[in-house]
């Protein structure tokens, strides 16, 4: 048997921890090893225990979600799925600057809950084609610390053609499905390209790579790959 998922939940309400506790328990293959109520109570408990996936609301006391998720992804391999109230607010997209790898609303589905767990351990990312775009318009209009051309450019050339229609495929909002369908090759070979590809950019999920892609002016706003 494989080992279980193991899943932090940092929420400042107990009955909305103890909701989410109660659904992923309810998998044989996860369990919840630690939870937290504020944002730096978080980071500590992560740090320690060091599990593959944390639940991260956003507004919390003492620190917040978006710092949490931040310090959590800048200081371990931990995956962070963070958890709106609203389809897509102000936090969302900081949150997709701070390295989640995954958005969901409080009130989804228990399985829905459970299948982003399993995605996000596996190296996976949960964004919706359209909230990523909403996203990724967000971003563009957002005041943007400048990075040496430089940084982009010997990342762009490390990879090879077939990675670069890839890439452009993921900020396209294609899943690995889709992208394998456009280019007819199997699911297996777009999963070995996409690892490839985040090992060259340096980034940790697909959603790293849409940003990436856009910083480094591979695509542009309004961009629909063919």
């Amino acid at each position: 048997m494989s080992e279980k998922i193991r899943v932090v939940i940092v929420d400042d309400q107990s009955l909305i921890r103890m909701g989410f506790k109660m659904v992923l328990e309810a998998c044989d293959d996860i369990e919840v090893v630690g939870e937290a109520s504020d944002g730096l109570q978080g980071v500590e408990i992560v740090q320690q225990l060091r599990p593959d996936v944390v639940l991260m609301d956003v507004r919390m006391p003492v620190l917040d979600g978006i710092e949490a998720t931040a310090r959590i992804t800048a200081q371990t391999d931990s995956k962070v799925i963070i958890l709106t109230t609203f389809d897509v607010d102000e936090y969302a997209f900081s949150g997709l600057r701070a390295g989640a790898s995954a958005f969901m609303l409080k009130d989804s589905e228990p399985d829905d809950l459970a299948r982003a767990v399993h995605v996000v351990r596996d190296g996976e990312s949960i964004v919706a084609p359209r909230i990523t775009k909403m996203l990724v318009e967000q971003y563009i209009h957002a005041p943007q610390q400048e990075k040496p051309e430089n940084i982009y450019s010997r990342r762009l050339e490390s990879l090879t053609r077939r990675e670069l229609e890839m890439v452009e495929a993921i900020a396209d909002g294609l899943s690995n499905a889709e992208i394998a369908h456009r280019f007819f090759v199997s699911e297996t070979t777009v999963k070995t390209h996409v690892r490839s590809i985040l090992t060259k950019l340096n980034v940790r999920d697909r959603v790293q790579v849409v940003v990436f892609a856009y910083e480094s002016g591979l695509v542009h706003p309004g961009y629909h790959g063919q």
